[in-house]
């Protein structure tokens, strides 16, 4: 039910990185569950994760080993099963996967990175999974991106990757990235899972900073549902394997680089909001005029997650009362009503604080009726503006939600 989302082709291989995947019927038989990421020795990591206080095991874990360590050799990842609100038992059933892991490719533990999605509030399936790493080893290939995009799905209704190649100084740099998200989506962060891989010889600091830009201008513009998962984690991954010398934050071919890495993010981004649990309309929302981005996207949050908007817009019923409504409780202090100005694309529904004059009911719902538009809102405040994603509210994505665990 993707809203003009496909199956990604042509996902681009990146020197440096094997990917390989098994099932160990975490949630149910029959499908791929597991994800094996190797990297190349010198790598570099950056990750980014949940700002949920319930944080899952596997992102207590990913935060205690990126302290420990820069070495990262792997990630793991399953898919079912979220290990989350799982105690100091779903801690050690991290641990002992990781382990599994740093045995079947030859390195420390702390060198692997879990990751995982599904069920909050159930063990790991361990047993089942500590069988299926020697397959996922076994199956590790340069140019599995594909199998990966689909093995990471829950709820998907679509896999979701993308690709970039950019000429630098030193050589072509690849980055191709995959991300799994389509219901608890409002990051504050990045999407539920999100994994990027580059070739370009990122210092550390270069790395982290490309993903943090990345990240808010993608993952962190999203909503869904308005609820931030317990698993929340995106990471970036350089494997220095194009060129001889180093790209920091100052290089001319930093901006290049990193200006991939932050295409690439958008679309994912733009792919989980696409395929949102039961949508059927791709909404950009458009704030102007604000004091500062902050602002911008305050308001552009209020609208994007109210149900009554996103209920109207499903129906495709051009009730432009409920994003007014929106936008005055978003809380924006001092908020004028007559410097507010909104539209649905190119059609003014609101001019000054009130209705435009030239506006007709059947011009709003011809433009709601499409399956994307805009709303764009202007404060009258300022300069500042943002941009964020969101869909609308299906009786799917309740049935969805109802019959989840089932």
């Amino acid at each position: 039910m993707a809203v003009n989302l496909s199956e990604p082709t042509n996902l681009l291989p990146v020197t440096g990185v094997r990917l390989g995947v098994a099932e160990a019927a975490i949630k149910k038989p029959g499908r791929n569950d597991l994800l094996l990421i190797e990297l190349a020795e010198g790598s570099c990591v950056a990750g980014v994760f949940t700002r949920n206080a319930f944080a899952a095991a596997p992102v207590q874990l990913c935060r205690e080993s990126l302290k420990a360590t820069s070495a990262i050799r792997a990630l793991l990842v399953n898919a079912g099963n979220a290990n989350a609100a799982t105690g100091s038992a779903g801690l050690e059933d991290a641990r002992r996967t990781t382990a599994a892991v740093a045995a079947a490719l030859g390195c420390a533990p702390q060198q692997v990175l879990p990751f995982s999605t599904g069920v909050i509030g159930q063990r790991l399936p361990l047993e089942r999974m500590l069988a299926a790493v020697p397959k996922a080893a076994a199956d590790l290939a340069a140019g599995a991106w594909a199998a990966a995009a689909r093995t990471i799905m829950t709820t998907d209704t679509v896999s979701k990757g993308a690709s970039r190649r950019v000429a630098t100084s030193q050589g072509d740099v690849t980055v191709t990235g995959i991300a799994k998200g389509v219901g608890m989506i409002e990051p504050h962060m990045a999407t539920m899972l999100a994994f990027v891989a580059t070739d370009a010889r990122l210092t550390p600091a270069a790395t982290d900073a490309a993903l943090r830009a990345a990240v808010d201008e993608s993952f962190n513009c999203v909503t869904v549902d308005s609820d931030t998962s317990t698993n929340d984690s995106c990471v970036l991954c350089a494997t220095a394997q194009v060129g001889t010398r180093e790209i920091g934050i100052g290089d001319a071919d930093y901006a290049l680089v990193s200006a991939a890495i932050r295409e690439v993010c958008i679309e994912l981004a733009q792919c989980v909001v696409r395929d949102g649990e039961g949508a059927t309309r791709f909404i950009t929302i458009e704030v102007g005029g604000a004091r500062d981005v902050a602002e911008a996207r305050q308001v552009g949050y209020a609208i994007a997650n109210s149900p009554l908007v996103k209920t109207a817009m499903f129906a495709g019923d051009a009730n432009w009362g409920r994003i007014v409504m929106a936008i005055g409780k978003a809380g924006v202090e001092g908020l004028d009503p007559a410097r507010v100005g909104v539209a649905l694309d190119d059609v003014v529904l609101l001019e000054g604080g009130e209705p435009h004059p030239d506006y007709r009911e059947e011009r709003g719902a011809a433009i709601v009726a499409r399956p994307e538009f805009t709303i764009r809102v202007g404060l009258g405040r300022g300069d500042a503006q943002a941009r964020l994603w969101t869909c609308d509210f299906s009786y799917e994505y309740v049935k969805i939600n109802a019959e989840y665990r089932t």
